[in-house]
């Protein structure tokens, strides 16, 4: 950590996985305030707890380098999760953020998505398996429809919902800049295919999808075939796992389907 704060050339530096806890979490943060090199840090899986969460978002008001910060797995909570969103509100420079696992709750995913409405420079945001369920869900979906940076968002394993899948229609026949959205394992249904469908026929930007084991069914799967001859720019779309009964025979040559 003494280091960090001395050091003028380092600009990535890899500690996931190195159990460095509440005290190890909390120092690396005050180095932040300090450090005017590093660009990338990965502290993935380090059980720093809300407490570091908290630092962490100081840390960010103050720093002016660090672009793409990793936090998946370190049980920040709600609390880690509120201040982040809020240290996103100021920051200026973070252009990738990754929160994988971090039990955020439809609170943590409300924060954040008001947070999207507020910051202009982030492109990269991971929430997967935050338990943000319905409320969260439908939080984002507005935040896309106002954000106009994000260019990739990971939502993996939320519990949304077909509401969700609905809300996420009307955002993305707004939004112009997210290319890769991953919506797998969400319960989005029929319902929530269905609606997806409706948005590519006028999404012109998505280019990656991630739909796997969302029980669209035959349904929802010729709901989406149908769209696909509307749509020409998706290049990847993943129905793994969705019950859909027959396959996919794109008229464009250019898209990749997994089944």
């Amino acid at each position: 950590v003494d280091a960090l704060c001395k050091n003028t050339s380092l600009t990535s530096l890899n500690l996931a996985g190195n159990k460095l806890g509440s005290e190890g979490g909390k120092a690396l943060a005050d180095a932040l305030c300090k450090n005017k090199t590093l660009t990338s840090l990965n502290l993935y899986n380090n059980d720093l707890g809300s407490e570091v969460g908290k630092a962490l978002a100081d840390a960010l008001c103050k720093n002016t380098t660090l672009t793409s910060l990793n936090l998946g797995w370190n049980k920040l909570g709600l609390e880690g999760g509120k201040a982040l969103a809020e240290a996103l509100c100021k920051n200026t420079i973070l252009t990738s953020l990754n929160l994988w696992d971090n039990n955020l709750g439809s609170e943590g995913g409300k924060a954040l998505a008001y947070a999207l409405c507020m910051n202009c420079t982030l492109t990269s945001l991971g929430l997967e398996v935050n338990k943000l369920g319905s409320e969260g869900g439908k939080a984002l979906a507005d935040a896309l429809c106002k954000n106009n940076m994000l260019t990739s968002l990971n939502i993996f394993n939320n519990n949304f919902g077909s509401e969700v899948g609905k809300a996420l229609e009307v955002a993305l026949c707004k939004n112009t800049t997210l290319t890769s959205l991953n919506l797998g394992w969400n319960k989005l249904g029929l319902e929530g295919g269905k609606a997806l469908a409706n948005a590519l026929c006028q999404n012109i930007t998505l280019k990656d999808l991630n739909l796997l084991r969302n029980d669209i069914g035959s349904e929802g799967g010729k709901a989406l075939a149908d769209a696909l001859c509307t749509n020409k720019t998706l290049k990847n779309l993943n129905l793994y796992d969705n019950n859909i009964g027959f396959k996919f025979k794109p008229n464009n040559p250019n898209i990749k389907i997994m089944q």
